[in-house]
């Protein structure tokens, strides 16, 4: 299909496309009728141009370029969701180059697979997205100087919150909407609506149009929506990418990361459930933007390989190095993804995106990168665009997920008896807290840390997910530890929320693993980390300080377990000869972490980044065995009562490539 930029003029009913390149039609191989498909194309059509979307109007007429059509051929248009859903249309005009088609007067938006019949022969043209637009032509209002429609084939749809950022409105019955804005952000952008989409350019979400600087300019922007059914859908959650160009990130990414995600993708929407992305931030890293020519330009076409919508997420990484100033910073982003904050909604689930990061950047500036420094927290600016969003939702039972990039709290540390105790992190977090206050059920996605761990206190619980990139594609990189893992010994990955109406799932999905890969358990009796057998260039004297305890032998018979998608509704059993060990939860440091990437850094003649070293977390559970070659059973609940088990034989051998 082409993919070249097009013109479209609209002209009364006609609409005309100007500025193809030479692509011509597309040939498949089956058809939903009796016509005969022209696979040797002897209705002599060559020429044609067929655009991935195009706004039509109900019983108008359309304009594309080709020849060899004939007046009076038949245009049908196929559902690509309904193939019982089929619409035709008739060629009306033809000249040298085009051919102009009526489009049907019951027609309705949507993605229809497009071929023209001529007797018994049928040639398939390609597939294209067509949106029916709705009568635009409304007034001005004084002293509004941004307004348009929201409309869904050919209707205007009432009750669309609309924004510039800092003003929020609703559509009226008519589907119009009209703002006194300032236009500061730059944007105007709808809240999309359960049970809607927007198009797509490439993988982003066209859910924002922009508008000038000019307050004394009205401008007019419109919203075409696209009616679904994404009651029951799923999100998968995508912290940290770090893209780069380092480390041979693009290549990981290509080949491990992209295929696990765009399998899951097929998994859930194979039944025809709508399945989105959302990111959590970090999608790449300032510090390389000028050094490596790779930013958020860069990014793009990565995300556009994620086969479903991406809605974009900004973290510290993602700002302008050159500009010690967290607006100007922005700008970027803004140029290339669109607004920093915004809302939409999936079904019965409404999410906000906001951006956490208040960039500092001491020393930055044109030609120079500063020392990227920020604040984690919420402009005031964004928390009463927040309360303005919040206030058009009236039932305080609608799930809300918010999307930020550093975490509401930090990570939970434990008592004396190994109790989690929660902390809030964001410098105004309790502000933001107080503002969700109201609903019943508040899900709050984070990114950042590069570790997992969940905090679930009064109507918000907190799921801070680690990172697609691990430790920064360190591990996985060539020549290393090759199982790309994070700093609390979580394998990469992301997250899965399974959404069902009011109904919320989610688990941690490891990248290389099936869902069920939910723990590690480790025999402390074979952990005992030495340069001898992890990094042989080093000495014991440079990796004690990276293996702690592991620098000791032990022969306690203690089984370290890892359950990184832990909260505090899982439960954890061991047993010992049908016996039922002590389970006691801890803080502790990965041992597979260390000598995926300390050891292997200090090998290479490195010192290990100290913001890429093991974590200790608290997602740790310890028992003793009875003798040290005893096999137990490990069995680890989820909240959902979904069972995950090992037989560990021991001893078990710690290596880089254990389960």
């Amino acid at each position: 299909m082409n993919q070249s930029r097009r013109k479209f003029i609209k002209i009364g009913g006609l609409t005309t496309i100007a500025g193809f390149s030479g692509l011509g039609f597309t040939l498949l191989s089956c058809s939903s009728d009796s016509s005969i498909i022209d696979e040797n194309n002897s209705l002599n059509i060559s020429g044609v141009s067929i655009p991935s979307s195009i706004n039509v109007a109900k019983a108008g007429e359309v304009m594309l370029t080709g020849k060899g059509f004939r007046v009076g051929d038949t245009m049908e248009f196929e559902s690509l969701i309904n193939k019982n859903i089929i619409f035709k249309g008739t060629v009306v005009s033809v000249t040298e180059n085009t051919f102009t088609f009526s489009v049907p007067s019951d027609f309705e938006s949507g993605n229809y697979k497009v071929k023209v019949i001529r007797n018994a022969q049928a040639l398939i043209l390609g597939n294209i997205l067509f949106n029916v637009v709705a009568n635009t032509n409304i007034p001005d209002i004084s002293g509004k100087n941004i307004k348009g429609v929201v409309y869904s084939n050919g209707k205007g749809v009432p009750g669309v919150v609309v924004s510039d950022g800092y003003e929020v409105t609703v559509t009226d019955s008519e589907g119009r909407y009209y703002l006194s804005s300032l236009k500061k952000a730059g944007f105007v952008f709808i809240s999309v609506p359960g049970n809607y989409e927007v198009t797509n350019t490439g993988s982003a979400p066209q859910f924002f149009k922009r508008v000038s600087n000019s307050l004394d300019v009205i401008e007019q922007r419109d919203f075409s929506l696209l009616k679904v059914d994404n009651d029951k859908h799923v999100v998968l959650s995508l912290a940290d990418w770090h893209l780069a160009n380092r480390n041979n990130d693009l290549e990981q990414f290509t080949s491990k990361v992209l295929p696990d995600i765009n399998a899951t993708i097929n998994k859930y929407s194979s039944d025809g459930t709508k399945v989105y992305a959302l990111t959590l931030g970090d999608l790449t890293w300032d510090g390389y933007w000028y050094s490596n020519n790779f930013g958020l330009n860069e990014y793009v076409p990565y995300m556009n390989k994620i086969n479903a919508p991406v809605f974009n997420l900004i973290g510290n990484h993602d700002n302008d190095p050159y500009f010690a100033n967290d607006w100007d910073a922005e700008n970027k982003y803004r140029d290339v993804l669109g607004p920093t904050y915004y809302s939409f909604n999936l079904g019965k689930v409404h999410y906000v995106v906001l951006d956490s990061v208040e960039y500092i950047n001491t020393g930055g500036t044109q030609g120079t990168i500063g020392s990227r420094n920020y604040n984690e927290r919420l402009t005031n600016n964004q928390l009463e665009w927040l309360k303005k969003d919040l206030a058009t939702i009236t039932d305080k039972s609608t799930p809300i997920v918010l999307a930020i990039h550093t975490p509401l709290y930090k990570q939970p540390s434990l008592d004396a008896n190994g109790n989690q105790i929660n902390t809030v992190d964001l410098l105004n977090g309790d502000v933001l807290k107080n503002i969700v206050s109201e609903f019943t059920k508040v899900h709050v996605l984070s990114g950042h840390t590069h570790i997992n761990y969940t905090v679930e206190e009064g109507n918000i619980m907190e799921h801070n997910t680690a990172a697609i990139c691990a430790t920064w594609w360190w591990t996985g990189k060539s020549g290393y530890a090759n199982n790309h893992i994070c700093k609390d010994g979580s394998p990469g990955g992301y997250g899965i929320w399974k959404m069902n109406g009011n109904d919320i799932k989610w688990l941690y999905k490891s990248i290389g693993y099936t869902e069920d890969y939910q723990f590690r358990a480790y025999d402390l009796n074979s952990v005992h980390i030495t340069s001898a057998k992890y990094a042989p260039n080093s000495t014991d004297a440079l990796l004690a300080p990276y293996s702690d305890v592991y620098a000791a032998p032990s022969s306690n018979n203690e089984v370290l377990i890892n359950v990184w998608g832990y909260d505090v509704q899982w439960k954890i059993e061991v047993t010992e000869n049908n016996q039922p060990l002590k389970v006691s939860r801890v803080k502790e440091k990965d041992p597979l972490h260390i000598i995926s990437y300390e050891a292997l850094r200090l090998n290479a003649g490195a010192t290990p980044t100290d913001a890429f070293e093991t974590e200790k977390t608290p997602h740790f559970f310890k028992v003793k065995a009875t003798t040290v070659n005893s096999t137990l059973t490990i069995k680890v609940t989820d909240r959902f009562g979904n069972v995950y088990t090992e037989i560990m034989e021991r001893p078990k051998a710690l290596t880089l490539g254990m389960k």
